[in-house]
C-alpha cells in the first residue's frame, strides 16, 4: 500500500511536462539533489476494484494507518540530472504522459504553473507549482496537489529545496 501512496504522490507531484515550452529557468546543468518535504492530508483515492479485493479487517486497518499519517511530514532527497532540454521544459521534474499543464508565470528565476493529470482509471490530480532558483545553484519550490476519485480526496502539500551538485550526472537521468 506505501507503494501506492507514493506511486499516487509521484503521478500526482511530477507530471509536470507537458509539449508546450516556457522561459527557461537559468540554473546550473547536471547532476542535483532535491529534497522534499511532503503533508499528505486525507485518504488517498484507491481504485474501487483494488478496495473490492480487500477484506473488511484490511481496508479498516488501511484506514487507520492513513488517519495515524495524516499531517506527519515525509521527507525524501532524490538525484535529477537537470539538462537543456528539462530547463527549456519545466524544470527539476520528471516527464509522465496525461498530464496537461497550463504556464501562469514563467522567468529565468521562476516559475509557476498548474498540472492536471488524469490516468487511465480516472484518477484526476491537480497540481499548483511553483519553483524558485536562487543564484544557478539552489532552488526551492511547492507543490500543492489534490487528487480525487469516487468522494475520496487526498491533498498533498510539498516543500522541495534542491542544490547543484556536479556538471557530471554520472548514471543519474
Amino acid at each position: 500500500m506505501k507503494k501506492k501512496i507514493v506511486l499516487i504522490a509521484a503521478l500526482a507531484g511530477f507530471c509536470l511536462l507537458a509539449a508546450d515550452k516556457v522561459q527557461p529557468i537559468r540554473a546550473k546543468l547536471g547532476l542535483w539533489a532535491i529534497t522534499s518535504t511532503q503533508q499528505m492530508q486525507g485518504m488517498p483515492p484507491i481504485p474501487p476494484e483494488a478496495l473490492a479485493k480487500m477484506t473488511p479487517e484490511q481496508r479498516e486497518r488501511m484506514e487507520a494507518m492513513f488517519k495515524q499519517r495524516s499531517g506527519q511530514p515525509t521527507v525524501r532527497t532524490n538525484a535529477t540530472c537537470v539538462t537543456q532540454d528539462k530547463l527549456d521544459k519545466a524544470p527539476f521534474t520528471e516527464e509522465m504522459e496525461a498530464c496537461k499543464r497550463t504556464i501562469i508565470s514563467s522567468t529565468s528565476k521562476e516559475l509557476e504553473m498548474q498540472q492536471v493529470c488524469t490516468d487511465k482509471s480516472g484518477l484526476q490530480s491537480t497540481a499548483d507549482v511553483r519553483y524558485e532558483v536562487i543564484g544557478d545553484t539552489a532552488m526551492k519550490g511547492t507543490m500543492k496537489v489534490k487528487t480525487e476519485r469516487d468522494g475520496r480526496t487526498m491533498n498533498v502539500n510539498i516543500d522541495l529545496a534542491g542544490k547543484w551538485i556536479s556538471s557530471d550526472c554520472g548514471t543519474v537521468k
